[in-house]
């Protein structure tokens, strides 16, 4: 009968095993002191309890070799949870750079996902088998928490700005989704599940719900809000930084500062785009807030990643970055970008 009701969730991704590993590491650790400590507790509350011939208690004298095991245990016990524990952290807060990216938004009381090739989910999304797969994450309304414990991976979800987690998921089958971050009355129905498939059927999945790309759609947008018109890669329309490899570069702005113009900041600039000024450009860019949902900002962000210079573009991939550089520059193919 309990079979249906496991201790544990199944380990379902790349570090789950680990995961579980440094927990009962934990325990076994903290068990065994708190039952060491019990132990001498009555050890000691025998041996040394108060009878006529101890009235006067006698001198014991010190032992160095107890006092430097005291020390030394702990500290290695201590350290080995450190080294595992950063070890892990930096594991799990470090994506591949082949990770395949999936963006999420919470809201009550559901999760919205999107992928790439334009399909989307509600509340439930498919992955490839033995493929990491980057969750970019963003809350419509207050604090969500994406919770997979099958992955063992939780991440909070926020508004105003995006977080990220990254898991492989080494099994096919079907997996619990939990916001784990209370979030109003209806939290508890904030469920889904994640679709873990082999990598045919994940194709064939993709190829029955083909749609327009969020590139193409963010392209689209890019456009029809004028965005175009400042952001050439050169002339007398660029008023605006070029747009051309800016993804994952390091930027220089008005006060001297250098930032890494990653999701946050890219999506800082189109809602305040006056709070990080690029150098050798004006604050005339107007801000978007209330423009775009977050549904459009994925689509422009997916549009302004794809920007990639000349000599990163993919093989196959040319003709598609000569269309996306001809919508910005006006100019078909040129190849030329602001140094």
């Amino acid at each position: 009968m309990f079979t249906d009701f496991p201790l544990f969730p199944e380990a379902a991704s790349s570090v789950a095993r680990e995961v579980d590993q440094l927990y009962w590491f934990l325990i076994a650790v903290t068990g065994s002191a708190t039952a060491l400590v019990v132990i001498l507790v009555i050890l000691f509350a025998v041996k040394y309890r108060r009878t006529p011939q101890n009235e006067v208690p006698a001198h014991e004298p010190e032992n160095k070799y107890l006092e430097y095991a005291w020390i030394v245990i702990p500290f290695i016990a201590f350290m080995a949870i450190y080294f595992w524990g950063a070890k892990l952290y930096f594991e799990i807060n470090r994506p591949p750079d082949d990770a395949l990216e999936v963006w999420a938004t919470g809201k009550r009381w559901m999760w919205k996902f999107q992928h790439v090739g334009g399909q989307q989910e509600i509340n439930e999304l498919h992955v490839p088998l033995d493929r990491p797969i980057r969750m970019i994450m963003a809350s419509e309304d207050v604090i969500h928490s994406f919770y997979l414990p099958s992955m063992r991976v939780k991440r909070d979800v926020l508004p105003h700005r995006y977080t990220s987690v990254w898991f492989r998921p080494t099994k096919v089958g079907r997996y619990h989704l939990f916001c784990a971050e209370y979030c109003g009355t209806e939290h508890s129905r904030m469920i889904g599940s994640i679709v873990v498939m082999p990598q045919s059927g994940y194709q064939s999945w993709l190829a029955g719900g083909a749609v327009a790309s969020p590139v193409e759609q963010g392209r689209e947008l890019f456009t029809a809000l004028a965005c175009d018109t400042c952001h050439a890669d050169e002339g007398p329309r660029a008023r605006g930084p070029a747009l051309t490899g800016l993804f994952g570069s390091e930027v220089r702005l008005r006060n001297g500062q250098t930032v890494v113009a990653d999701e946050n900041y890219v999506r800082e600039s189109i809602l305040n785009p006056a709070a990080k000024v690029v150098a050798g450009y004006e604050p005339l860019m107007p801000s978007y807030q209330g423009q775009v949902d977050e549904q459009q900002l994925i689509y422009l962000l997916t549009f302004i990643k794809s920007l990639a210079p000349e000599a990163e573009r993919p093989p196959d991939g040319g003709a598609s970055n000569d269309a996306t550089r001809s919508t910005i520059t006006g100019t078909p193919g040129t190849g030329n970008r602001r140094p």
